[in-house]
């Protein structure tokens, strides 16, 4: 006989698995080390040379002793790897048999082959979130401890402060400053460094947190209301770092970010094909426009038509580079102040320049026409890519009107960003430039689709 009972007969509910603390543990370690790669001005103004080659050997060895255990027990897609980023790798080294310099180049290719291996390694271990939130965390350090900085400068230590913390020389340039304590002086337009002692640096890192902190927040994280605080600080770090190139390539962000906005909405591939005209039509309309009124562009961001003195950089090294136009005169990214070849031979405010400022330029002279044919192609492949990533809808079956994840603008925006950066500076084919290079070619390779397949957590059935 049926009896009433206040007991149900469906399955009891559970809790959720924890999370291992080992993955919690590797989550921290991978926003350390992107820390230590935004920052790593910081940690050699802070530690020396001796000290930031200790942490970079230290974080390199502990991500190997990480990776390689887990390589063997569940492989590798050894198909999926940014193989034309790794052949430009392995082309640097090569240029040690016929290099100018071979002692830096050796030196700075370990440099390389460090940001290359932790790229390759964060990509396989994290997923998409995990990467987003990695990024979102390293750089909320890079600004929270430049506000600190500036401010403790300013406010505590109240006089300029030098690398390594050394009593200033006589006759030196103020340009040697890692931070001058100028974040009060607005009003008289004073540019402020950051704990990365370079405002160019300070701004393009800005714009990455633009980007990062915007879709961290579109993902509607806990304490959300944090994440638009962290917004406005790194709005005044960009305002008062005052960079022209961390201004355009804000720009070029923002106007990719609209083409995806607009691509987005096309049904067809008749109005995808009508859209791609418009960009184009777009496009040639404002490099005409650019280029008819580029005296006066440069004069509203407060810039004069050397570029800041940059094109007497590029002529210089042009001269050199030519002089070896094929395979180049050896790799060398930065260019060691120390190494003769370099020591004086191109001086800005006292200080021997370590880069040509402009990545293909720098590519040329380093590597020749090898080396700027697989960077364009490694650079164009993650374009294509990130640009089909945003595009795309998300689909693996006959479902075809999933939504987008705000995850996916993350590589479209990154690589306009380093795109830009790269006409005035070298950064997107060193340290944490190229880091992001590897890191996001191979990571859209492996897991084309967010939170799918190979992009699922640990444990998910679809993985």
């Amino acid at each position: 006989m049926a009896q009433i009972t206040r007991y149900t007969s469906d399955t009891p509910p559970v809790a959720p698995e924890r999370e291992a603390t080992s993955h919690q543990l590797l989550r921290a370690y991978a926003a350390f080390v992107m820390f230590s790669g935004f920052a790593h001005s910081a940690w050699w103004n802070l530690l020396g040379q001796a000290g930031a080659a200790v942490v970079l050997a230290l974080t390199t060895a502990a991500s190997i002793a990480m990776w390689v255990p887990l390589i063997r027990r569940h492989g590798l897609r050894w198909r999926r790897l940014p193989w034309i980023a790794l052949a430009y790798v392995a082309w640097a080294l090569v240029s040690v048999l016929w290099s100018s310099w071979p002692g830096a180049t050796l030196l700075t290719w370990t440099l390389l082959a460090a940001g290359t291996l932790q790229g390759l390694f964060f990509a396989h271990v994290l997923t998409w979130h995990e990467l987003l939130r990695a990024l979102d965390v390293a750089l909320k350090w890079v600004m929270g401890l430049s506000i600190a900085i500036e401010l403790w400068v300013a406010l505590v230590l109240r006089h300029p402060l030098l690398p390594n913390f050394v009593s200033p020389p006589e006759g030196f340039d103020p340009h040697w400053y890692w931070v001058r304590g100028q974040i009060f002086d607005a009003l008289i337009g004073e540019r402020i460094q950051g704990i990365v002692g370079n405002a160019n640096y300070l701004g393009v890192l800005c714009v990455l947190a633009f980007i990062v902190f915007a879709i961290r927040l579109a993902t509607h994280p806990p304490y959300a209301a944090m994440q638009t605080v962290w917004i406005a600080l790194t709005a005044v770090l960009f305002v008062r770092s005052g960079s022209a190139t961390a201004l355009g390539a804000f720009a070029g962000a923002f106007m990719v970010l609209l083409a995806v906005l607009v691509m987005r909405r096309a049904r067809t591939a008749g109005e995808r094909t009508r859209r791609y005209m418009l960009f184009a039509g777009v496009g040639a309309v404002g490099a005409v426009f650019v280029f008819s009124l580029w005296d006066r562009v440069l004069g509203m961001l407060g810039r004069d038509g050397s570029l800041t003195g940059r094109d007497e950089i590029w002529s210089t090294v042009w001269e050199r580079a030519i002089m070896h136009p094929v395979h180049g005169n050896g790799f060398s990214s930065p260019w060691v102040p120390w190494e003769d070849a370099f020591d004086g031979w191109i001086v800005d405010h006292g200080l021997s320049v370590f880069h040509a400022h402009n990545m293909w330029l720098d590519v040329f002279f380093q590597l020749g026409a090898i080396g700027v044919i697989l960077v364009f192609v490694a650079y164009a492949a993650m374009t294509w890519r990130a640009w089909f990533f945003a595009v795309d809808r998300p689909r693996w079956d006959l479902v075809a009107d999933r939504p987008f994840s705000p995850v996916s603008m993350l590589p479209p925006l990154i690589v306009a960003t380093l795109l830009v950066q790269g006409l005035t500076e070298s950064g997107p084919i060193m340290l944490w430039g190229w880091t992001l290079l590897v890191l996001f070619s191979f990571k859209m390779k492996l897991a084309p689709i967010v939170g799918v397949g190979a992009d699922a957590p640990a444990g998910d059935p679809s993985r």
